[in-house]
């Protein structure tokens, strides 16, 4: 497993800011954190996807790819900070 979090640079207020990610060694996700602008952090482990958070369809590819787009800034994180995320957040928004 691999955990990456990943800063998305924009201005959409409904869109999360951050992304917590536990990435699989497919490359796909397997849990996944968003932390809002608000403070809300919403989770998912594929089970209860919603409008607001699901995991990728395709497989992420390799941290490099993403930490070159100007709008993301990318880092390998460890499992304990992914897990701490994980039990800070919501399924649905609800604690």
């Amino acid at each position: 497993m691999q955990y990456w979090k990943v800063i998305w640079h924009h201005d959409f207020k409904e869109e999360p800011v951050v992304l917590f990610s536990e990435i699989g060694e497919d490359g796909y996700e397997t849990r996944k954190v968003q932390e809002y602008r608000d403070g809300r952090l919403l989770r998912t482990d594929g089970t209860d996807e919603t409008m607001e958070i699901g995991l990728s369809e395709i497989p992420v590819g390799n941290i490099e790819d993403v930490a070159a787009q100007p709008e993301f800034s990318a880092f390998i994180i460890s499992e304990a900070n992914f897990v701490s995320m994980w039990n800070c957040a919501s399924r649905h928004g609800n604690s």
